[in-house]
């Protein structure tokens, strides 16, 4: 029974959770994170120690590092001798802390990302600075514990005479707890502490006064006052942090980019290759060549652009797509009384505060207690040389050591301790002048003793001290800011231009969804016949165009596409064009309605959406820019079965046509439809009965006066002309477009609406094309037939008809 007791029976994630908590918290606290108060992780911690107690200063010559590494381990972090050699070098390199603790003669890495030499070949010692983080250590500033085989005593934290976590900030991942606090510049950080301690309950906005914000050693551009404040007040923060970038112009009316700051642990041959991989892959056009012609004199990348390049569309783009702009996300955790904890500025600050308020007190009580020991010796003295002469005979008749020093303690009432003073004094010290040396150090100590004791029983005293010492450090250290800050993140926008070379060639869509661009040599190499199309597929679009512009591709089920032109995949004019599915994915079953190409998405254009059950939508081309072009997009919402008939581009003053598979027509005005959103469903737009549906949906310009071609199911083709109908208004029933048969009436297939140069191709169910003329048939009226141009029973019932796409070129006109 007893031995079953032993055991407990736990839930498996219980004991993970508890062993997984106390294994994170304690390598969080030994080795993550660092500690609110000095800004040092234990190994950093151990090195600066270790380097102290080695008299390894920055007075003195440089030493090997690889000593010091040994020191380190054999003493205080029994760990891998590559990790402690690499916080070593960290602390050296001056484009990751702002103030380096850590001097270094020989390669210390670069801000490329090359490795530093091995620790045999490298000399170091502390930097000036790090004395501050040391001084006083010996006065019992800060509590010591013994290191890991109990041999000598470590510090827990170093008096950090500056405020360091801020000054130099920290970056960190551990288990369960990452941290990232930026470097600041320690002349404003100094400022901030001195205003909390004046004022302490400063907030976030006055203490921003006094701290701008980060200061990275290598510079650069901070975005993003809301940010940073955000940051200060929560601990957590993002602001933009960007190079240093310059457009110069050289001969040749050339320009070119300099840039001589990047953003804050960023490696810059990685930068510069990134950069030279975007101009070989032609993602962006206009940079011909980029140098990094960085120097002992300071860092330079040159970016060469072209003749008549964009400079600032290419430096925005290269802001967007590369390194020379980053996020950068605060993310302030420090070990804050044993537990690692998310820190504002303001706790920060009081952290350390608190931090140097114990310093300084156990500083003043070590001090004080040396002054009282030392006066009670001087005093002991004093008195000894009053009497010398009785002294000496007195320790003259004695045996030896210890039994003068009870002699003199039993006659003349010394402690123990002046009584030690008084057997050790040497001869010399027994000249008259050195009673007066005695009392002037007498006085001395009684004024540090008044003064000591004063400092601890007054606050504002003890604060005052640790104002005028920090003070002095801000005269010694600081430096010019480096880091500049704007209070916007700029919003960046990248012309099309700078991405892509601007081209016009030649783009065929076909209805079953076969997409290209060609080249206008291939084009015209072909002389534009020959096209490549499979068979009982037509084509919808033939359009002369730019690769600066984009096309819409509409289809049956209310979706679109859109597609930049240079998306598209460049394929010869005898070749079969890309299908659509392979750009974005569609449904199947889905075909494509039209394809509009578009220049610019003006707000004083529409699209005008027919649709096979009677609704008509009328929105805002502008709305139809989409940023997305993964996959298809909502053009018109669809009810039930609907699908969409036609898609047209108004400038809102055209004319409406609609004709229905009962030979209804409806004529009326673009302005009956109103404006709604890209995802409405649109109105009614003409009245059909069961089983009627709408064929086509035409639009035409007001002030001309176009023909209508009408094909039935039958193979009848009639041509109309507009003063057949009357303009009405919309949702009415229309008016009937064919005499009515009573044994097997024409079904009408489409209506187009054509000029003289158009010519309507009707294809039948048994695969039959013929193309007709418009022109070449007699203007009818509304009660006849028209003319059959096929025989139906032979060739099957007409499906589907269509006017010949002609080669256009739709921009042309704009820009003459």
């Amino acid at each position: 029974m007893a031995e079953a007791e032993k055991f407990l029976d736990l839930p498996l994630e219980e004991v993970l959770g508890d062993r997984f908590g106390r294994y994170s918290k304690y390598i969080i606290q030994e080795r993550a994170l660092p500690d609110a108060r000095d800004g040092l992780k234990p190994v950093q911690r151990r090195i600066l120690y270790a380097m102290h107690q080695e008299k390894n200063t920055h007075d003195k010559g440089f030493r090997k590092s690889a000593k010091t590494v040994g020191t380190v381990i054999g003493n205080y972090h029994p760990h891998g001798d590559s990790s402690v050699y690499d916080a070593m070098v960290r602390l050296s390199q001056d484009w990751k802390v702002r103030k380096s603790l850590v001097e270094m003669h020989g390669n210390n890495g670069s801000v490329d990302g090359d490795p530093p030499a091995a620790m045999r070949y490298t000399e170091a010692r502390l930097s000036s600075i790090s004395s501050e983080l040391l001084r006083d250590i010996e006065k019992e500033t800060v509590e010591h514990i013994p290191n890991f085989d109990d041999t000598i005593e470590e510090p827990t934290v170093l008096p950090a005479k500056f405020p360091n976590l801020l000054a130099n900030g920290s970056t960190g991942i551990s288990a369960g707890y990452a941290t990232e606090i930026p470097p600041h510049n320690l002349g404003e950080v100094i400022d901030a502490v001195i205003m909390r301690i004046d004022k302490p309950e400063a907030t976030v906005e006055e203490l921003m006064t006094k701290l701008k914000g980060p200061d990275f050693p290598t510079g650069g551009i901070i975005q993003g006052i809301d940010g940073l404040k955000k940051a200060y007040e929560t601990g957590k923060g993002k602001i933009v942090l960007r190079g240093k970038a310059e457009i110069q112009s050289v001969r040749g009316g050339r320009e070119q980019i300099i840039i001589d700051e990047i953003p804050f642990e960023v490696n810059k041959a990685t930068l510069v290759k990134r950069m030279d991989e975007l101009r070989l892959d032609r993602k962006v056009e206009g940079i011909s060549e980029v140098r990094d012609e960085t120097d002992r004199t300071g860092m330079r990348v040159v970016i060469e652009l072209k003749k008549d390049a964009n400079s600032e569309g290419v430096l925005n783009y290269l802001y967007k797509h590369t390194d020379l702009q980053i996020a950068y996300n605060f993310n302030m955790v420090a070990i804050h009384e044993r537990t690692p904890k998310l820190l504002s500025l303001p706790m920060m600050l009081d952290a350390y505060i608190l931090h140097q308020q114990e310093v300084v007190t156990r500083q003043s009580i070590f001090d004080l207690n040396k002054a009282k020991k030392r006066a009670h010796i001087v005093e002991g003295l004093i008195k000894a040389i009053s009497i010398l002469d009785e002294v000496i005979a007195t320790i003259r008749a004695s045996k030896d050591k210890q039994d003068a020093k009870q002699q003199l303690i039993a006659a003349y009432g010394f402690t123990e301790e002046q009584a030690e003073a008084i057997v050790t004094l040497q001869l010399y010290r027994l000249t008259n002048t050195d009673i007066t040396e005695l009392q002037t150090e007498a006085e001395k100590l009684r004024e540090q003793i008044a003064y000591l004791e004063s400092l601890l029983a007054d606050e504002r005293k003890l604060f005052k001290v640790i104002k005028t010492d920090l003070k002095a450090m801000k005269k010694k250290y600081n430096d010019n800011r480096l880091t500049d800050i704007e209070d916007k993140v700029e919003e960046l926008k990248v012309d099309l231009e700078v991405t892509v070379a601007s081209e016009d060639i030649v783009v065929s869509v076909t209805k079953d969804g076969y997409i290209k661009r060609t080249s206008l040599r291939s084009y015209g190499a072909s002389n534009g016949a020959d096209l490549a199309i499979k068979d009982g597929d037509h084509v919808l679009r033939l359009m002369e165009i730019n690769t600066t512009d984009t096309i819409l591709l509409f289809t049956n089920l209310g979706k679109y596409l859109y597609i930049p032109v240079h998306k598209l995949p460049d394929i010869r004019w005898k070749d079969l064009g890309q299908h659509i599915a392979n750009i974005v994915s569609i449904d199947k079953g889905e075909y494509l309605v039209d394809a509009i190409p578009i220049r610019e998405f003006n707000d004083d254009q529409f699209l005008i959406f027919f649709t096979k059950n009677g609704m008509v939508k009328k929105s805002e081309l502008q709305l139809y820019q989409a940023t997305r072009h993964s996959k298809p997009l909502v053009a018109v919402n669809l009810k039930g079965n609907d699908e969409v008939v036609d898609v047209h581009v108004t400038d809102g003053q055209c004319d409406i046509f609609l004709a229905s598979n009962k030979a209804y027509g409806l004529w009326y005005h673009e302005s009956e439809v109103n404006t709604v959103g890209q995802r409405a469903a649109g109105v009614k737009a003409i009245q059909l009965k069961e089983g009627e549906e709408v064929v086509s949906g035409q639009v035409f310009s007001s002030d001309k006066d176009p023909s209508l071609i009408l094909t039935t199911h039958r193979a009848a083709v009639k041509r109309m002309k507009l003063k057949e109908f009357e303009r009405t208004t919309r949702a009415k029933r229309g008016v009937i477009m064919l005499r009515e048969l009573k044994k097997d009436p024409h079904k009408v297939v489409d209506v187009h609406v054509v000029s003289s140069q158009d010519a309507v191709v009707i294809k039948s169910a048994k695969g039959k094309v013929s193309t007709v003329k418009p022109m070449d048939f007699k203007a009818n009226d509304r009660y006849s037939n028209g003319s059959y141009i096929m025989d139906s029973d032979q060739s099957g019932q007409i499906i589907e008809t269509w006017v010949e796409p002609i080669y256009s070129t739709p921009f042309k006109k704009d820009e003459s």
